[in-house]
């Protein structure tokens, strides 16, 4: 029964896809790399546990639908037109400048026009999936290259828009004529527009309607209706399911219920999209490759210089830096996502034959399982490639000659012009204090030269950058990136250039701390436990301990290098002390408001003491302090009282001088 041999195979897939993220997260691995390995072990050149692709390939096209659905609505294009220019400027240089150079290494081959551009489009994407999963597990998010890099790979998730609709245009031009040709792309245009117009005009309104039957289920179902009509309606237009489905995502995007639509389909895509990307590693003949295995590994070493020097010139010229475009070069030197769904498109209009898709599979895959180890070593191999090449002696100027820190001493020198940069800058000018700021994004050097800051372009992990700012006469450096690699680095070269300056450095991990303080750093401040301090000095408040005390115990945590909040024993005074405070006797202030049940009474009269047990120490009205006071004093608003009890004391007198709720 060929139901019962598809749903063992379905099965099979499904088994491996939860060993697969299982394992993924065990190994903080991507799964993706997993899901492609896993297809080629076990299909029908590996294991043969799966001996036909067709049934699968059909549940792959689910998934990847389901995928550019998810994608198409989790993308803004509001946030793109806000992004900064550069980064899209970035963007397209790396997609025109990787077709380019494609297109001329194959045309040389004998390669028709039209399948060199059709290559190009398959070497230029990089995966989005993989990167920023990477970046995300290391810390990087926020960092300079975290942020250029999901720029570039979001500008290179809108080309596949256009791409799509070029492929029959590609296979056309290799076989047809111009007006042919022109004839298809005006036709694919208008089902284009006329899909996209009717999508707007109707589906935000027909899913408003729907969420007001308060029925997940419906909404459900309706959200996948959605997603595969109008996938089925681009197809039989002539363009892709894929395409169609990216158009449903950006058309519910701009609708006040795409947060609720991606989370009821998340679940959907994640399972999907584990399929489609076995059943990518299913398509690998081992076979093909023990014919011929020379082909593909030339294919491979041409796919990642390729793209990482074009990633490296780019960055490098824009933003000055050869170490962010190592850096970025070396992440983006993978096969992406994409490349697999344009590879499927070429093979139907026979821009790729079965031979030549086994070899870019076959460079594609390992391209994508090398990614993080790439992305690991990359800052070791931008260090060392800038020192060897000489690139960190270069000398350009860190901004220009305006900034400069030749009369200025005992300055504070700010690396990254972040939040928490701008706060401090912020603080520093209405003090009167000197500093310098080095940033490495230009957006942000443009934007604090407009504001007057003394700002300068430059890398912090350069040491003639740091010796242009003033490090040899600044009194404090400030580390405040999102970059752990960055940072460690910075602190080790500042060190090495001066041994007593002053290093004060935030960093948003835990695990960080005390190799930053091994480097030189005097004082480490993470975030997670800062805001575990401000929270334990506020719970204390409520208690009533003093504030010099819950001052001393603060200051004591960060000495300790937030030992006690590491799970660390202490040396010298613990914070067990506390407890004499908690359960002793201590003093608070309390204010006397208008509506207060107290005023205009006497300390007699509201038997404060009696009924409280506390203790009036002192009053203080309008500045002056009455000591002594007797049970006749009639107390009136705006006063404030020092009373001395414990803390259950405290908190009864409290509640008897707080005005009265309304009820």
């Amino acid at each position: 029964m060929p139901e019962i041999h598809f749903l063992e195979e379905l099965l099979i897939v499904l088994a491996v896809t939860i060993s697969i993220v299982f394992l993924s997260q065990k190994l903080r691995v991507p799964a993706i790399v997993g899901f492609l390995l896993a297809g080629v072990v076990i299909g029908p050149g590996g294991l043969a546990l799966i001996t036909s692709v067709n049934q699968v390939e059909t549940l792959a096209d689910i998934g990847l639908v389901l995928l550019l659905f998810i994608i198409g609505i989790e993308f803004s294009l509001e946030s793109f037109l806000t992004m900064q220019r550069r980064i899209i400027w970035a963007g397209f240089l790396q997609v025109f400048v990787t077709v380019l150079v494609v297109l001329t290494i194959v045309l040389s081959l004998g390669v028709p026009p039209g399948v060199g551009v059709f290559y190009g489009f398959l070497v230029t994407m990089s995966s989005t999936a993989i990167v920023l999963r990477i970046y995300n597990d290391r810390g990087e998010t926020n960092s300079i290259q975290g942020r250029l890099a999901s720029g570039t790979l979001l500008f290179q998730d809108l080309c596949i828009v256009p791409m799509m609709l070029l492929v029959p245009f590609l296979a056309q031009s290799a076989r047809g004529s111009l007006l042919g040709v022109g004839w298809a792309i005006l036709k694919s245009l208008l089902a284009l527009v006329l899909i996209v117009w009717t999508a707007r005009k109707l589906l935000p309104r027909l899913l408003h309607q729907v969420a007001l039957v308060r029925n997940r289920e419906v909404f459900i179902l309706f959200v996948v209706l959605i997603c595969l009509g109008t996938a089925w309606l681009s197809s039989v237009s002539g363009l892709s399911l894929a395409l169609g489905a990216l158009i449903a995502g950006l058309v519910i995007s701009e609708s006040e219920l795409s947060h609720q639509v991606v989370a009821d389909v998340l679940p959907l895509r994640d399972c999907f999209s584990g399929i489609f990307f076995i059943s990518i590693g299913m398509l690998l003949n081992p076979e093909i490759l023990r014919q011929d295995w020379l082909t593909p590994v030339v294919e491979l070493l041409l796919i990642v210089s390729i793209k990482t020097l074009v990633v490296l010139v780019i960055f490098w010229w824009l933003y000055r830096s050869a170490r962010l475009g190592i850096l970025l070069g070396l992440s983006l030197a993978q096969i992406g996502e994409f490349s697999f769904i344009l590879a499927k498109a070429g093979i139907g209009h026979n821009l790729l034959s079965t031979t030549e898709e086994q070899i870019f599979l076959a460079a594609s895959i390992p391209s994508m399982i090398a990614t993080p180890f790439l992305i690991q070593s990359a800052h070791r191999i931008a260090d060392r490639l800038t020192g060897q090449m000489g690139l960190e002696n270069e000398k350009r100027p860190v901004a220009d000659r305006t900034t400069q820190t030749a009369e200025i001493e005992g300055h504070v020198i700010i690396v990254g012009y972040g939040l928490n940069g701008q706060n401090l800058a912020r603080v520093l000018r209405e003090s009167g204090i000197p500093y310098q700021v080095l940033e490495l994004d230009p957006e942000l050097v443009r934007a604090g030269k407009a504001a007057g800051e003394p700002i300068n372009f430059g890398d912090g992990t350069r040491t003639d950058i740091l010796q242009q700012v003033g490090i040899g006469r600044a009194r404090v450096l400030v580390i405040a990136i999102s970059d752990p690699t960055a940072t460690a680095r910075t602190v080790s070269q500042a060190r090495r250039l001066r041994s007593d300056v002053k290093i004060l450095v935030r960093t948003r991990y835990v695990v960080e701390i005390e190799r930053l303080y091994s480097l030189g750093a005097n004082q480490v401040i993470p975030e997670e436990f800062e805001t575990s301090v401000e929270i334990f000095a506020r719970v204390l408040q409520e208690y009533h301990v003093p504030r010099n005390v819950i001052g001393l115990q603060v200051d004591l945590i960060r000495r300790e290098h937030y030992g006690t909040l590491r799970g660390l024993r202490l040396e010298g005074k613990q914070l067990d002390e506390l407890g004499q405070f908690l359960v002793g006797a201590t003093t608070d202030t309390f204010s006397v408001l208008d509506d207060s049940p107290v005023v205009g009474r006497s300390l007699q009269e509201t038997a404060l003491g009696e009924r409280s047990r506390v203790t009036v120490i002192a009053v203080v009205r309008d500045g002056k302090p009455f000591h002594n006071v007797g049970s006749d004093f009639v107390l009136q608003s705006g006063d404030l009282l020092v009373l001395l009890g414990d803390h259950e004391s405290l908190d009864h007198a409290a509640q008897m001088i707080s005005p009265r709720s309304s009820s």
